[in-house]
């Protein structure tokens, strides 16, 4: 969506939607894309909102800036927005400011103000993040329906291995800024390959395996300044080779579209 702000940039690659570079766009031609056509739930649902503006004005700003309804209309769709994504006294809401909503209204808030536009891509990062168990869970659910009844395709960054078992149709597993494992759910919960995936796995706790000991990652995940050489993963993984202290590991396909960025698989 590019926005990141100067000095942060691209350094090399692209990032196509739809066929279009959004790399090679002018600011006003991802302007057209950036709210309309990719739209995005942010991380933390208390800090996302802009205390001094009321909810309805903060998702007027995105439809005006699309030019999508009338003056009348505005209104009635907002508050219609708002009942869709679960908010029992829309007309409340939007005349309310973030700090007199809970953290589940708000991050209902922030998903109608992403979907406003009927966006084709919605980008979720840890969307439930500032939130309860319970109101977490809703919202999930929430994300669901609106993703099937409007037919938008969901990216959704989690390090909850739950929530994306229950959400995911496929799931790409990143370590150090590289991806280092993409296949389906059902094939990537059934059959992990890479150490790092089989590792996330044994750390979540089973309810009908009262005794077990939860496995632990030793070390730490590297800073972006100081990622090692060869595989980033290979100074925290039990089946590391010297290979794998100077050599970066390619992506090696294992059928199923199941990919993995590991040697033993070469």
């Amino acid at each position: 969506m590019r926005l990141v702000p100067v000095p942060g940039y691209i350094e090399h690659g692209d990032i196509y939607f739809n066929d279009c570079n959004l790399l090679k766009l002018s600011e006003n031609g991802i302007r057209q894309i950036r709210g309309k056509k990719i739209s995005m739930i942010f991380q933390d649902p208390m800090t996302s909102l802009n205390p001094v503006y009321t909810c309805g004005q903060q998702i007027l700003e995105v439809i005006e800036q699309h030019h999508l309804k009338t003056p009348i209309e505005k209104k009635g769709y907002i508050e219609n927005l708002l009942s869709e994504v679960g908010i029992a006294d829309p007309e409340r809401t939007y005349a309310a400011y973030p700090h007199q909503l809970s953290g589940g209204m708000r991050q209902r808030v922030m998903i109608a103000m992403a979907l406003a536009c009927s966006p084709k891509l919605l980008i979720a990062d840890e969307p439930t993040t500032a939130l309860d168990v319970t109101v977490q869970a809703r919202i999930l659910d929430l994300l669901h329906q609106l993703q099937q009844k409007k037919s938008m395709s969901m990216m959704l960054i989690t390090h909850n291995l739950g929530l994306v078992g229950d959400i995911a149709n496929k799931i790409m597993v990143m370590y150090a800024g590289e991806i280092v494992e993409f296949a389906s759910t059902e094939d990537l919960f059934n059959n992990p390959l890479h150490p790092y995936t089989t590792s996330l796995l044994k750390t979540i706790p089973h309810l009908d395996k009262k005794k077990c000991q939860l496995k632990v990652i030793p070390g730490e995940v590297p800073t972006i300044k100081n990622i090692p050489q060869g595989c980033p993963f290979h100074p925290r993984c039990e089946y590391a080779k010297q290979k794998c202290k100077t050599e970066i590991p390619q992506q090696y396909t294992t059928g199923n579209d199941h990919s993995v960025r590991c040697f033993l698989y070469e």
